[in-house]
């Protein structure tokens, strides 16, 4: 029986060495394949960064959907304890980019677009569709002869309105010509002094084009996992400061599986005309005010955000 027990406990030491020292030796070996998957991926990069600087087309896009529905029956801890209500929105950043070795052609997208509903079943005068309150559509081509490496002749044509409410009602246009600077990969400068902002509007009145300056700075990057954009948009009148305006959007995405992930953009805007527009047009009892001008009008800052699922392709 002693003897037995020695032999039970010689295996058992036996054993939990050889475990041991099979784990040391397999943590080895692991560290030694990832340090050769590290060389192997940072090859790749490189190969992908000489791709990148080949001359060509350079295509892509991503952004953020999401959306919910509920319905509530009786729920009288609520003000309207019998509703239905959704909400459905998706942003989209798209780009196209032709860069030659003696000239570029740069034309991206920004598109953000939402649907809210909000049904009182015990209101039958109420509005059981879906209206919406975000509505953002921007397109910009820009063409540039390169003088140096990093500074171009440039022509630059901008197109911003609204699509699924007044479309055209204000739009604006930009035409212009001037510079283009590039001081590193990913990021343009555009300065352009000589530039018309058309405006088309129903409202004469408050919505006047321009002669003015163009200044647009847009940075776009994909590392890894996470995709980025920003985009600052700015005329300068040189007529009025009242005419003058600037936006600026920021998308950011992460992907966690694929090219699905979670995304956020937030935008903010500045634009007296608008703001005037909107009080001439708002009711009395809702403040607005029929007799404001440029002057008494309060400018706001426009903002807004979208946070949802991410694709991008």
């Amino acid at each position: 029986m002693k003897n037995l027990c020695r032999i039970l406990c010689l295996l058992f030491v036996t054993s939990t060495v050889s475990f041991a020292q099979t784990k040391e030796e397999l943590q080895e070996e692991k560290k030694e394949k990832q340090a050769q998957a590290d060389k192997f991926q940072a090859e790749a990069d490189a190969l992908q960064k000489q791709i990148d600087a080949l001359p060509g087309w350079r295509v892509g896009a991503f952004g953020v959907i999401g959306g919910s529905i509920s319905e509530f029956n009786n729920w009288y801890a609520q003000g309207a304890p019998n509703n239905s209500s959704g909400n459905i929105g998706f942003t989209l950043n798209a780009y196209a980019n032709k860069i030659e070795e003696g000239y570029f052609w740069r034309n991206a997208l920004n598109l953000n677009l939402k649907w809210v509903k909000l049904d009182d079943k015990d209101d039958p005068t109420d509005n059981d569709s879906f209206e919406p309150p975000t509505d953002v559509f921007n397109i910009t081509s820009l063409y540039g002869k390169n003088i140096t490496p990093k500074i171009a002749a440039s022509a630059l044509m901008e197109y911003r309105t609204t699509i699924l409410n007044n479309f055209n009602d204000p739009g604006y246009l930009d035409l212009g010509v001037g510079f283009t600077w590039t001081p590193i990969d990913n990021l343009i400068v555009v300065v352009h002094p000589l530039n018309y902002n058309f405006v088309f509007s129903d409202e004469d009145a408050v919505f006047e084009s321009s002669l003015g300056a163009k200044i647009l700075a847009d940075y776009t990057r994909k590392i890894g996992a996470i995709n980025f954009k920003s985009n600052l948009s700015m005329f300068q009148s040189y007529e009025s400061s009242n005419y003058s305006n600037w936006t600026w959007i920021n998308s950011f995405s992460y992907t966690l599986w694929k090219a699905i992930g979670v995304g956020f953009e937030f935008g903010l805007r500045n634009n007296r005309q608008e703001a005037l527009s909107y009080i001439l047009d708002l009711p009395v009892e809702d403040g607005g005010d029929p007799n404001a001008t440029f002057d008494s009008v309060d400018n706001d800052l426009q903002t807004y955000w979208t946070l949802g699922l991410a694709y991008s392709f």
